[in-house]
């Protein structure tokens, strides 16, 4: 048996955004074209033309961003495939962080891109409407240990809703709860930052829509995935359909569990990461858990020169 490619493909979730991103592979590369049509097709109204121009403000509604950051990562993906002759290192494992989730069962032939967008923009529906039934919000705490902050969860009311890298945490809960963990949090001498969000993610206050996504995820037809997916929830790896499901189903209520998941990445013989899709958020990240790896970004036209493997578009 081939040794395995020690890499590992991961992708971005929402946060990630930006008015203009993909533009430059849509003008660029056939594939990235494609991808976007398609996409504007199964959703029927022009999701490319958000991910181009904005507003910002409309782009980074819950039900918009998740299939436009989706979308936009996927076609990175095919960008960089076109651009190296299919010549892209093939990846032992892919990741992604919370809605980056999805991106990977795209990137794994789990699920057919315009069956995830679709699958993504209900999720985000539901996601909201859950903010409006159970209000909350979530906290980044910068500085402690996750001893330290299941110790402000505990006397807030609150949630570890990511476990992001060493010294990253981010917490999510009803208002007030917040308000008492930021207070915390500043007492024990660490920061605090509320993020722009529409609801408690990752949290029991989306418990109110899981039922409804139970019944979603159920129209969909989830295939074996070709590439071992490392998970969000359990940092073990998926390997069949229904495991996927449930996975789905606990991530929108379970903590992340993104440090972990690099770290056995990394056990299992991953150095390098290729981070595709918008921004540069999870190579921060994963550096900041390891530093000794190699990580590469592939978020538009420049990056795809970069890489030492690739040619430039003709």
């Amino acid at each position: 048996m081939a040794e395995i490619s020690k890499i590992a493909y991961v992708f971005p979730g929402q946060g990630s955004q930006k008015a203009g991103m993909g533009f430059d592979l849509y003008n660029s590369y056939s594939s990235a074209r494609e991808i976007f049509d398609e996409t504007d097709t199964a959703l029927g109204f022009p999701l490319s033309h958000l991910c181009f121009e904005g507003p910002e403000e409309e782009l980074t509604k819950t039900n918009n961003v998740q299939p436009a950051i989706l979308t936009t990562s996927i076609a990175c993906l095919k960008a960089a495939q076109e651009a190296s002759n299919d010549g892209l290192p093939a990846p032992a494992f892919v990741a992604g962080h919370s809605l980056g989730e999805y991106t990977a069962l795209v990137a794994a032939n789990v699920l057919s891109l315009s069956n995830a967008v679709i699958l993504v923009r209900e999720r985000g529906r539901l996601m909201y409407e859950a903010g409006l039934k159970s209000p909350g919000s979530m906290l980044a705490i910068i500085g402690l240990s996750n001893e330290s902050v299941e110790d402000i969860c505990f006397h807030s009311k609150t949630e570890i809703s990511n476990v992001n890298c060493p010294g990253q945490i981010i917490v999510s809960g009803a208002i007030d709860a917040l308000t008492e963990a930021g207070k915390l949090t500043k007492m024990k001498g660490a920061r605090a930052i509320p993020l722009k969000v529409s609801g408690a993610f990752h949290s029991v206050l989306m418990d109110p829509v899981i039922a409804e996504f139970r019944e979603v995820i159920s129209g969909f037809t989830f295939q074996p995935p070709k590439i071992p997916i490392m998970a969000n929830v359990t940092a073990k790896t998926l390997t069949d359909a229904e495991s996927i499901k449930e996975e789905l189903l606990k991530q929108l209520r379970s903590c992340i569990q993104w440090q972990r998941s690099v770290e056995n990445m990394v056990d299992m013989g991953v150095n390098t990461f290729y981070e595709i899709g918008p921004g540069k958020v999870l190579s921060g990240l994963i550096k900041r858990t390891n530093p000794g790896l190699q990580i590469f970004n592939i978020s538009g036209v420049e990056d795809v020169k970069q890489l030492p493997q690739f040619n430039p578009p003709p």
